[in-house]
C-alpha cells in the first residue's frame, strides 16, 4: 500500500468510527458532539483528499472520484449548516435554528452512509472474483452498484424513522446548539 493509501485508509477507518460515535450519543448538539463532529469532518476531508489521489482502480479520475466530490460537498453543507443554527442560536432566532439544525441532520447522516457505502465497494473491489473482471465490468459494476443501493435504502430508512426523535431532541434543549 502506497504511503497516500495508508493515509486513506486510516483516515476512512477514523470516519467510520467517529461517525458512528457521533450516531450512537446521547443527545446532540452539546460540547461532545461538536468536538466528535468537527473531527469528524477532519478525518473526512482527509478521506476525500487522498481520494483524489489514488488512480489504481481505474487509471483515472472514476466514479470513486465522483463520489468523493458528492461527499464533500455533504460535509460542507452540512457544516455550515451547524455553523448557522449556532449563529441562530445564540441571536435567539428559534425557527432559524430548528431548520439549520434539520439541514444538518440530514446532510450529515447521509454523509456517513456515503462513508458506508464506501466501505462496501471498497470492500467488493478486494473480491477476487470481481477484480478479475475488471474496473469496467459489468459484473463488478452491479456489484458495487447494488450494494451502495442497498446501504442508501437502509440508511435512508433509519434516517427519515428516527429523525423525529433526534431532532426533537435538539430542538428541545435550546440551551445547546450545534
Amino acid at each position: 500500500m502506497t504511503p497516500i493509501g495508508t493515509v486513506h485508509f486510516a483516515a476512512s477507518v477514523l470516519s467510520i468510527a467517529l461517525g458512528a460515535a457521533v450516531l450512537a450519543q446521547g443527545p446532540k448538539g452539546g460540547r461532545r458532539h461538536r468536538q466528535l463532529g468537527w473531527t469528524y469532518v477532519v478525518a473526512m476531508l482527509t478521506v476525500n483528499a487522498t481520494a483524489f489521489m489514488l488512480y489504481g482502480l481505474f487509471g483515472g479520475f472514476g466514479p470513486f472520484h465522483v463520489a468523493a466530490v458528492i461527499s464533500v460537498t455533504g460535509l460542507v453543507a452540512g457544516t455550515l449548516a451547524a455553523r448557522s443554527a449556532r449563529q441562530a442560536r445564540l441571536a435567539q432566532q428559534t425557527f432559524r435554528r430548528s431548520n439549520r439544525v434539520e439541514v444538518h441532520y440530514w446532510w450529515m447522516t447521509f454523509s456517513y452512509v456515503g462513508l458506508v457505502a464506501a466501505l462496501a465497494s471498497e470492500a467488493i473491489t478486494r473480491v477476487p472474483a470481481l477484480r478479475a473482471v475488471g474496473g469496467g465490468g459489468a459484473m463488478f459494476g452491479a456489484a458495487v452498484g447494488s450494494a451502495t443501493a442497498l446501504i442508501f435504502a437502509v440508511g435512508s430508512y433509519l434516517i427519515v424513522t428516527r429523525r423525529t426523535r433526534v431532532l426533537d431532541n435538539v430542538r428541545g434543549n435550546a440551551a445547546a446548539g450545534p
